[in-house]
């Protein structure tokens, strides 16, 4: 028996147009695209405001509780907007590891080894929206966003189908797990809205287990203060000294959520070489140096990447932490040296911590020097404490 014939409608000229857009964001280089409505994101904004409530981002002092409801409608960036096309680049390039080469190293974040993102995705977006005015013919008013609290990137990719929260609140997309960096163009053009994706990760909760300071307090829910990333990077003072043993070899971000997640161990490594790291110390820098470098040098090897955010002041702070935990005795005579002779009295001040974790015959003079000659107040306070922990 002939199954009956079943006719196929051809698709819209808005289907047509869409694919068509997604073809043309591959071609600029961006590794993966969806479509969502600019309508508002109406459950949003209580989860936002939650979190601020709840004290969940504090110090992110631009994050106010106007600025969330402002994000949360697209349409107060562009009233003219009709559509968002999420998008986003894969950063996961192959990692040979740290060498086993008897240097204490620390360990920088993936995404911040290579090209600065925010920079590349703005450029390779633009020349999509230049591929695009010229496929229908007309300017298109447009926005480029990337990782801006003006809009949330995670809740724009999510409803486009782009991926899925994971419960570390990183957005998974299939094929690259979370190693995707994401922005958006909000256009003037009627796309049409990709359906989101029905996955989840089901009972597993390796992330929660694993996170080293236990800042994902719950599914889907990162306590800020608490995260490494926060710390390394965004923390401008102190780090918490119940914080500081868990921080690890890490300097500048952390990937362990993202490392243990069984949807990233199935990803894909892209060839991209703009998220290569350019050098050993863009991926894993001595720590000596890192402790040693002057601002000329931190400037030009950490030039066109995110690591530029963490100041070297905040990158030497979080080195003097990494071998406090990582360093043995020989590492002593670094941080004595940091200690005695750093201009910032941030690092001075975590120099003695470390110190004070390795102890040692040469960091109780060191430490003793500093806490009666140090011109600053709470690098002798930090002295004082280390010397207590030395003798313990």
């Amino acid at each position: 028996m002939v199954a009956p014939l079943t006719l196929v409608p051809p698709p819209s000229a808005r289907r047509r147009l869409t694919d068509r857009v997604k073809r043309l964001a591959a071609e600029a280089g961006l590794a993966v695209a969806a479509v969502t409505d600019a309508g508002p994101f109406v459950e949003l904004e209580p989860v936002l405001l939650g979190h601020i409530a709840a004290g969940r981002v504090a110090g992110l002092d631009w994050f106010t509780p106007e600025r969330a409801s402002f994000s949360c409608a697209p349409r107060n960036l562009q009233p003219t907007a009709r559509s968002i096309l999420a998008v986003g680049v894969a950063y996961r390039v192959p990692d040979a590891g740290k060498p086993d080469d008897g240097v204490p190293r620390g360990r920088i974040s993936r995404y911040a080894r290579g090209a600065d993102y925010h920079g590349l995705l703005k450029e390779r977006m633009r020349a999509l929206h230049a591929r695009i005015e010229a496929e229908v013919g007309r300017p298109v008013e447009a926005r480029f966003l990337v990782d801006t609290a003006r809009i949330v990137d995670r809740a724009v990719a999510a409803r486009a189908g782009l991926g899925w929260y994971g419960k570390h609140s990183c957005l998974i997309v299939p094929g690259h797990g979370s190693w995707v960096l994401l922005g958006e163009l909000v256009l003037d053009l009627e796309l049409e809205p990709d359906a989101p994706l029905e996955r989840d990760c089901g009972r597993c909760v390796i992330c929660l287990d694993k996170c080293p300071t236990g800042a994902i307090v719950g599914p889907y829910t990162v306590d800020a203060p608490r995260c490494l990333s926060f710390q390394t990077i965004e923390q401008r003072g102190a780090i918490p000294r119940e914080i500081r043993p868990l921080l690890g070899d890490w300097v500048y971000g952390c990937d362990v959520c993202q490392e243990v997640c069984p949807y990233t161990g199935a990803a894909k490594e892209p060839a991209d070489p703009a998220f290569a790291p350019r050098s050993l110390a863009n991926a894993y820098p001595s720590l000596a140096w890192l402790l040693r470098m002057g601002e000329a040098e931190f400037r030009e090897t950490y030039r066109g990447t995110p690591v530029l955010r963490a100041k070297r002041r905040g990158l030497a702070r979080n080195a003097a932490v990494a071998l406090g935990n990582v360093g043995m005795e020989a590492d002593v005579p670094v941080l004595a040296e940091a200690l005695a002779g750093h201009d910032e009295p941030l690092v001075r001040g975590h120099a003695a911590w470390a110190l004070g974790r390795l102890g040692g015959r040469e960091a109780r003079p060191a430490l003793e020097r500093a806490r009666r000659l140090d011109p600053d107040e709470g690098v002798r306070v930090e002295a004082e404490v280390a010397l207590g922990e030395a003798d313990s």
